[in-house]
């Protein structure tokens, strides 16, 4: 294999690391459909690890240009973890207070990485998944709304705008017209309704699938179950073209199989997306003879683990 080589970017920021993530051809999970191309977007490579990068920096950088979010003002916001690890990043870097309001039970990793930053963490009842953090953010900001920031990544139109100016235009700028299909699960529903309103532009039909939990009761941390959860104000239930459900033993039976089959390792909502590309690309191969299906890798799967505790010291 001949090495290319490409000219390395120079930052300024950390932030300007966020998007421009590569897309990966997965060639073994999809041999069911040979006829059809299965790419993955891998969003770990943003610098905080998650797709949540982006609208994280969006809504951010938004709220400082229209002065609703100053220097006096701490930013506070519901999280299962990853838009947590990245408004923990980003206030890091841009010098803003974070405040993050999660289910206890979401993993240590998550809660590690969020206050290596400097973020301050309250936990909401592990029962109530992300809708009872949502019903505890908007509690503490009634109680005290001139100290907080409160940006909602549920309703905040800055989110899916990061996607219909960062993700959908990265994957038409790569792909162009040999896209067909894109598929990607329902959280904030912001990748999902930004990424989508920017293919549906393009000259060439792009058919969007929604993926989401089969069950309400799941286990695909940062996915919804739209049928018994809080509905995002962002979400348009009439802008995807299809909605499919996906189990929760798919979405981690396909963690495994990329790992082992392609070297990709990757939370469980990724594996729900792939999963879900995997069975569109079946049906393309099946009824069409032909495809281009890309979904996304919201995150690595280390950031499921307990990591190891970090040492200030070493012996040697």
């Amino acid at each position: 294999m001949t090495a290319r080589l490409f000219r390395s970017r120079r930052l300024g920021s950390i932030i300007d690391a966020v998007g421009n993530t590569p897309l990966l051809r997965l060639e073994r999970v999809g041999r069911s459909a040979p006829s059809v191309e299965i790419y993955v977007k891998l969003e770990f490579a943003n610098p905080g690890g998650s797709v949540k990068d982006r609208p994280a920096l969006r809504m951010m950088t938004d709220a400082i240009a229209d002065g609703r979010l100053t220097p006096d003002k701490i930013l506070i916001d519901s999280t299962s973890g990853n838009t947590g690890v990245a408004y923990s990043l980003i206030g890091a870097a841009l010098g803003y207070r974070i405040q993050l309001v999660m289910p206890k039970n979401v993993t240590k990793a998550r809660k590690d990485i969020t206050k290596a930053f400097g973020t301050e963490l309250i936990f909401s009842d592990p029962m109530e998944g992300s809708d009872g953090a949502i019903r505890l953010v908007r509690k503490i900001v009634d109680e005290n709304p001139d100290k907080y920031f409160y940006p909602d990544q549920y309703s905040n139109p800055s989110n899916p705008l990061a996607h219909y100016h960062g993700t959908g235009v990265e994957i038409l700028d790569a792909l162009g017209d040999r896209i067909t299909h894109f598929v990607t699960g329902l959280g904030t529903s912001g990748t999902m309704m930004g990424t989508t309103r920017r293919l549906h532009e393009h000259t060439r039909q792009v058919h969007c699938v929604a993926a989401e939990p089969a069950e309400a009761l799941h286990g695909l941390e940062g996915l919804k179950h739209m049928g018994s959860s809080i509905v995002p104000p962002i979400y348009d239930a009439s802008l995807p073209d299809e909605i499919m459900p996906i189990s929760t033993e798919d979405g981690w039976d396909m963690s495994d199989r990329v790992a082992e089959l392609e070297g990709l390792h990757v939370g469980h909502s990724s594996g729900a997306n792939i999963a879900a590309a995997v069975k569109i690309a079946e049906r393309l191969h099946r009824e069409q003879g032909g495809g281009c299906v890309v979904t996304v890798a919201c995150d690595r799967g280390d950031r499921y683990f307990a990591p190891l505790k970090w040492e200030r010291k070493y012996v040697w």
